[in-house]
């Protein structure tokens, strides 16, 4: 458990065992939680078609990045939600 605003962004790997990075943002976003709604999500995948793009953004993702990670992009992500 962490407290309220622990956290500034969570990087999500869409491909996890037993709950997958979807489901996972699903289970955040629905927390009965001050942060649940407002942490940014950013989905990190090797799946990069527009379905999946669209995928991530239906499970309440804020941005989805592709694999391999590109550190610049990675960087200016967290800003443009931190």
């Amino acid at each position: 458990n962490s407290s309220n605003g622990e956290y500034d962004a969570i990087i999500m790997d869409v491909r996890m065992p037993v709950m997958d990075g979807l489901q996972a943002a699903k289970a955040i976003r629905a927390l009965s939680r001050a942060d649940s709604s407002s942490v940014p999500i950013i989905a990190l995948t090797a799946n990069d078609s527009p379905q999946d793009v669209e995928l991530s953004k239906q499970a309440g993702m804020n941005a989805h990045l592709n694999k391999p990670v590109e550190p610049a992009m990675v960087i200016s992500t967290l800003r443009r939600f931190v």
